[in-house]
């Protein structure tokens, strides 16, 4: 009798993070895997092109939870995902990455006794005002399986008195994606769409709470972004476009000379943008694995990281909101003074889906 594995993905970075572990599953003839998605991103930019280009399977349940406050979007992922465990039956539920999908799915499906493998485990950003890191710290506490993506997270772990046989560094799965995927990014040329030349632009993504939830911050956002000489390139979060247009920043924002705003790209287009960057300015975590694997300059609006590796080995600058930092920073680019990064990110990129997959496999009851 099959095996059957669920895969939850609820936002946009988790759809990624699947199509690796999908394409192993499918080499596994005594196992079925299902996805299952949320709803937490519902439309088409955000959710539904991804299944199309990553060549996801069609999920098995649309939960359709659709946006809310933490609370509501977590209660009701959870009262939709029981039911559909009830349903399903599966003999494990995976869950990737840090987002309301991850914590409510695994919280389901530990107290249906259904064991719970955790794909990019044990990053700590150890920030607690930051929703995703309690999301991460409460779903390696449930997990059954830990796959850890950069060896820090095995050092987080155990800090925390992780069991280690549940742990194991496996790599990180975002940058085996864009392996996958790399013909098709590379043949995309996205920014000809847009009138730019590849190096001389600048890719812009920023939607955390800590950058767009307060007037304050979205104005130093929109003043940073006179410090990047530049034509500069902003696929908006629609979270970030609501902030704006409550504040009243909107027109000051479209007005600035060279900067083009368009709506979310999906996954091929934006990485193609990314890869003809001259540099990213982003407060993203998939990010800052994404511009190390094209050793683009990625300056992060943050104070903070969950993914270290990326500061030692990869392109990655802390920079937060600090506009004289930002356009120092700017000026080394042009000047190509900028950190490279390392053969290690390509490493972290080696057959991480089938190293998942087998250990999934052989844990299976």
């Amino acid at each position: 009798m099959q095996k059957k594995i669920v895969s939850v993905v609820g936002a946009r970075p988790n759809f990624m993070k699947i199509a690796p572990l999908e394409r192993e599953f499918k080499k596994y003839p005594d196992i079925r895997h299902m996805v299952v998605h949320t709803g937490q991103h519902y439309d088409r930019e955000m959710s539904g092109v991804f299944f199309e280009q990553l060549g996801l399977s069609h999920p098995e349940r649309d939960l359709g939870v659709g946006s809310g406050g933490h609370g509501e979007m977590t209660g009701k992922i959870m009262i939709e995902f029981e039911k559909a465990c009830l349903e399903l039956q599966p003999d494990m539920v995976v869950v990737v990455g840090d987002v309301n999908s991850t914590i409510a799915a695994s919280l389901v499906a530990r107290k249906l006794s259904i064991p719970v493998a955790h794909v990019e485990s044990g990053l700590r950003s150890f920030d607690e005002t930051m929703p995703e890191e309690l999301n991460r710290r409460l779903t390696d506490c449930l997990s059954n399986l830990l796959f850890v993506s950069e060896p820090a997270g095995m050092q987080n772990l155990e800090r925390e008195g992780i069991d280690m046989i549940r742990a194991h560094l496996v790599g990180d799965i975002m940058l085996e994606t864009i392996q996958m995927f790399f013909p098709a990014i590379s043949n995309r040329k996205r920014w000809e769409d847009f009138n730019l030349q590849p190096g001389k632009y600048a890719l812009i993504t920023l939607h955390r709470p800590s950058n767009v939830d307060s007037e304050q911050a979205l104005r130093e956002v929109v003043d940073i972004l006179s410090v990047i000489d530049m034509p500069i390139l902003f696929p908006i979060h629609p979270r970030t476009l609501k902030r704006l247009r409550e504040a009243g920043l909107e027109s000051t924002l479209t007005s600035k000379a060279g900067l083009i705003i368009t709506e979310p790209q999906p996954y091929i287009e934006f990485l193609s943008l990314l890869q003809g960057a001259t540099l990213a300015l982003s407060d993203s975590g998939s990010v800052q694995s994404e511009a190390a694997f094209f050793d683009v300059p990625c300056l992060v609006a943050r104070e903070n990281t969950e993914r270290p590796i990326y500061l030692e080995q990869g392109t990655t600058t802390l920079v937060g909101r600090n506009k004289e930092r930002i356009g120092e920073l700017v000026t080394d680019v042009l000047e190509k003074h900028y950190p490279h990064a390392t053969e290690i990110v390509k490493e972290l990129s080696t057959d991480v889906g089938a190293k998942t997959v087998k250990i999934i496999a052989e844990n299976l009851i």
